[in-house]
């Protein structure tokens, strides 16, 4: 017994010096490193390491210049010069509207009367397009200002479209955001938030040109300024500037609550209202049912972001705001929002409203350092109040980190050139000899990079793991300045590192955040603080494990009785996500108009076969892949397309090459849904630093190699081996192998995969050895990297040039905003071959795979019927716009929707210029025909290629061999089927 009280006081000592131990840790003081930079100037520009281009050195280069306090009118229909643009008499209510297209330009002749930094503001509409951002371009006396100048970005405004619709199992499914169009007003200024403040433009006295050239998407334009730069009030100058205001009456004690999911408008599509169960405080809340009662989540997390709620006050008067918010997203960091009363910063301090880190919900009165609430001045009657993400004082920080960033690629690529992605550890390469400005460089990034830890820290409060990263490069790079012959030993994790502080960098930049409701509040009344008892949490979780015992979670949408009534069964392969949108669509669309109800599943897609050959498996599967349609029907399990009258109505959306994988003996098994090829990334800035031009075929891609390989660069290409920037498997590859490269060159050498019949593979024709021989000269003779990270590769100027799959564009776009600006896409490389005319032209054939959607066989013609209406529908182009959209306001631009059809994919959320180069590539895209055996070419094609390279045998003699293996299986798959074999 007393053993059993001793271990008891041990453990209650140890428990208590521990809680001691980290209580003395959070309140010591945070460590700094002011010394290290003290006293230098870190403004300073190093040999090798400078950005250009950037706000900053604008700013430096005019630092001298005035702010004069009178507001110039550009005249809109005073332009000089213009295209793609039109005067309107009459636009929406207003007179004299200038209308600009896509890509129009209008310059128009301002004279300044006092030389000086001047504001651009515009009064705006949005018009009825794409629904993506609107993106401008702002030159000054013909020259583009600073980079960030070129893409200004406009928003856009949505509301919902219904009301709140309640399902038959009582859950509320939110309503589809639609646009809206009115007139707003806009400063330009940076869409990042790294800049706080509208961007300033530097005018001469005299007569300037001032240029709006259209990058995305048409605009109506009310008016232009050039503004006098204005610096908002302080709290105590706005409460100041008010005498006598405050309410009398009612307005005194007056309280009203206005919910976070009830907002009128908001600037982007994905920031609907949401539902929480975790918490007993959010109001409304309900453990049984799918309740939506607040908004933000995930998807409010990038500067600029807006939300809108109506708010009302019964007089004029002074009145508090709390903001019942929740930053559970990001440990360590703040999460701001900037706080406007209809459409205006009402002081300063509004505009840095912050939630730290908590796990639970904070009612916040806005209020001063002090804990005074501020008293917001009001008049009777209706007003907005706008919550805007912003990242505060952290986007200074944030900005510089970007640049440094920048920098630090500059120098690893320095360094690069001379010893190469993996050097010799043991070898002293001289680097500070050799290179004595990189060695000042990385010195002068190290204090820079202090600088930056102890910014964010001082902002934050303390030193979250992200910003960690910068301290450790900052020592590497001290150590390397202490010790050159370390650069060598380090260099990789040098390279990591940078890449790791990148990420850091995006992860920083996120500025999320939840809010359940709003309360406006008289001067008198008591705002309750809402917060959860101990007691009212353990209530609700075991309210939420009982609910688990009764309500299925995973039900989406209206659930039908397939045993009472007639129902389609609809399996989504992807994820819930998609299947929640799918299901929403359904239920206010499709089944409204048809009359036809939908049952949607959520399943992994292994279990597809399995449930079919049981008789469990659905009506319709969507996103099955390329190779399952011809497989499915094989077995016949799956309904031949071709016997519906109007399917080559629906094909008509589709390029040949989107289905071509989907059909066997003239019958087509599924109809195209995603779709995947390549084009060719490149970096516009080293390309231009070597004097090299962009590729336009294959042997010019060869020619180039010396000049990048002799910088210790690369070029990526799609290999056997796979990479963790290449496509998921083709269709015809076993699953870590990318072998559409081969497939390419195989086409664009006037080669086939397959003979006529399908019988045997043409792999070992002349065309197909020619193919296979130059497409394995890339890694034997020209030293290709065969596994490689492409976009972290591209993102440090290693690799510039990579032959990849597009939609790696949408991850370039999120992962690396550094190198904005500097790279595009284009075609890939093609072939020069001669026409049946003697005219010589490039060959750009391109493999194209994707994922398509199919029919279970069914005896039920009713059924089948339905589910084709179904299918048509799912594959219109109204509803893969829709699907699209959403899928890209739920989870980003990286998961931008793939769509197949080529009218929705056009009015997806690309710029007119990318999808004129997507459209020119895909209109030369080839597929692969699926035939009986087919896994077998994919996975001996792989073993063919991996065979010549590491063990070098003979490139001819090796595809020969394969190929007869190849044809055994297919022959052998042929006539298990019954199928003819000559």
């Amino acid at each position: 017994m007393k053993d059993s009280v001793r271990k008891l006081l041990i453990l209650l000592a140890g428990i208590v010096a521990a809680v001691a131990l980290i209580a003395l840790m959070n309140t010591g003081s945070i460590e700094t490193f002011e010394e290290k930079y003290a006293g230098v100037d870190l403004t300073a520009d190093a040999t090798g390491a400078v950005r250009e281009g950037t706000y900053s050195r604008y700013l430096k280069k005019h630092q001298q210049g005035a702010y004069p306090t009178e507001d110039i009118e550009v005249k809109l229909d005073e332009y000089e010069d213009a295209s793609g643009v039109e005067m309107k008499s009459s636009y929406e209510g207003e007179s004299d509207v200038l209308y600009t297209d896509s890509d129009s330009s209008v310059t128009w002749k301002v004279n300044v009367p006092q030389a000086g930094f001047y504001n651009f503001y515009m009064e705006y509409m949005t018009v009825k397009s794409r629904g993506v951002a609107v993106e401008r371009s702002i030159y000054i006396n013909g020259e583009l200002p600073f980079e960030a100048a070129n893409s200004i970005t406009l928003q856009r405004m949505w509301v919902d479209a219904t009301d709140v619709r309640v399902d038959n199992q009582g859950n509320e499914i939110r309503a589809t955001q639609v646009e809206t169009f009115e007139w707003q007003k806009a400063f330009a200024k940076d869409d990042r938030g790294y800049v706080a403040e509208p961007y300033q433009f530097y005018c001469e006295e005299g007569e300037n040109t001032v240029t709006l050239v259209g990058v995305n998407e048409p605009l109506a334009l009310k008016s232009v300024w050039l503004k006098a730069v204005q610096e908002v009030p302080n709290y105590e100058e706005y409460r100041n500037s008010f005498s006598n205001s405050g309410a009398t009456a009612e307005g005194l004690t007056y309280l009203s609550v206005v919910q976070g999911e009830d907002a009128s408008v908001r600037s982007d599509s994905s920031l609907y209202a949401k539902y929480d169960r975790s918490s007993p405080s959010t109001q409304p809340c309900d453990v049984m049912r799918t309740v939506l009662n607040y908004t933000g989540g995930d998807a409010w997390k990038a500067s600029g972001q807006w939300i809108r709620w109506d708010i009302e006050v019964p007089e004029d008067g002074f009145y508090k705001i709390a903001v019942k918010g929740r930053q559970n997203y990001a440990r360590g960091s703040l999460s701001n929002r900037k706080l406007l009363l209809d459409g205006e910063l009402p002081f300063e301090e509004a505009g840095n409203v912050s939630f730290a880190y908590a796990n639970d919900w904070e009612n916040k009165v806005l209020a001063d350092a002090k804990g005074n609430a501020y008293e917001f001045y009001l008049t009777k009657g209706t007003h907005t109040l706008t919550l805007e993400a912003a990242l505060g004082d952290v986007g200074a920080v944030l900005g510089e980190l970007e640049d440094s960033i920048f920098r630090l690629n500059q120098i690893y690529r320095t360094v690069l050139v001379y010893i190469g992605a993996s050097p010799d550890k043991y070898r002293d390469y001289n680097i500070d000899k050799v290179y004595p400005e990189v060695i000042e460089a990385m010195e002068l990034e190290s204090k820079r990079l202090y600088k930056i830890v102890d910014d964010m820290v001082a902002v934050t409060g303390q030193k979250a793991d992200k910003i960690a990263t910068a301290q450790t490069l900052a020592q590497q790079l001290e150590r390397f300045v202490d010790r050159p012959d370390k650069i060598s030993v380090e260099f990789v994790t040098f390279k990591d590192n940078i890449t790791a502080l990148g990420t850091a960098s995006l992860s920083m930049g996120e500025t999320k955040l939840d809010v359940d409701y709003i309360t406006i509040a008289g001067v008198d009344a008591e705002i309750p603080e809402d917060k959860s008892s101990f007691m009212a949490k353990a209530i609700h979780e075991v309210k939420s494990f009982l609910a688990s015992f009764i309500v299925d979670y995973d039900a989406v949408g209206d659930v039908y009785d397939a045993d009472e009534e007639e129902v389609i069964t609809v399996w989504v392969v992807t994820g819930r996500d998609q299947g929640t949108i799918l299901k929403t669509m359904i239920d206010d669309t499709f089944t409204p108009n048809t009359g036809i109800k939908v049952n949607v599943e959520i399943v992994n897609a292994n279990a597809l076969m399995s449930a079919v050959v049981a008789g469990r498996g659905p009506n319709v599967v969507l996103s099955v892949g390329a190779n399952q349609p011809v497989d499915f029907a094989l077995r016949n399990a799956v309904e031949d397309l071709s016997q519906f009258e109007d399917i080559d109505e629906v094909l008509k959306a589709y390029t040949p090459s989107s289905y071509e994988q989907y059909k066997l003996e003239e019958h087509i098994y599924a109809i195209p849904e995603t779709q995947n090829f390549n084009v060719m990334f490149y970096r516009k800035d080293i390309l231009e630093q070597l004097g090299l031009e962009v590729p336009q075929t294959w042997q010019e891609l060869i020619e180039m190699l010396p000049t990048i390989q002799g910088n210790n660069m690369s070029v990526g290409i799609p290999t056997a081996a796979g990479s963790s920037g290449a496509t998921n498997a083709t269709a015809v590859a076993t699953a870590n192998s990318d072998l559409s490269m081969y497939f390419t060159l195989l086409y664009q050498y006037g080669g086939d995969m397959y003979n006529e019949a399908g019988t045997e593979t043409m792999v070992d024709s002349e065309a197909g050895i020619e193919a296979f021989e130059d497409y394995l000269k890339y890694f034997t003779d020209y030293g290709i990297p065969t596994i490689y990270d492409f976009v972290s590769r591209f993102r440090s100027g290693e690799m510039p040039i990579g032959i990849i799959n597009y939609t790696t564009f949408n991850t370039l776009v999120v992962s690396a905003p550094e190198i904005r600006g500097l790279w595009e896409f284009t075609l890939i490389p093609g072939t020069e071959r001669m026409n049946e005319n003697g005219e010589t032209y490039i060959d750009r054939s391109d493999f194209i795979t994707g994922s398509a959607t199919m029919m279970i066989k069914t005896e039920d013609e009713k059924l089948k019927n339905e589910a084709w209406e179904f299918m048509k529908w799912w594959a219109d182009a109204d509803t893969q716009v829709l699907f699209g959209r959403e899928i890209e306001a739920l989870l980003g631009s990286s998961a931008r929707y793939a769509t197949a059809n080529i009218e929705a994919f056009e009015q997806l959320a690309w710029s007119a210029e990318d999808i004129e180069v997507l459209k020119e590539q895909w209109n030369q895209t080839f597929g692969i025909r699926e035939v009986p055996g087919g896994y077998y070419t994919g996975r001996h094609i792989t073993n063919a290629i991996r065979k010549v390279i590491n063990e070098k045998t003979d490139p001819r003699e090796t595809m020969i061999d394969y190929a007869i293996t190849i044809d055994e299986e297919i022959e052998k798959k042929r006539i298990e089927f019954g199928l003819p074999v000559e």
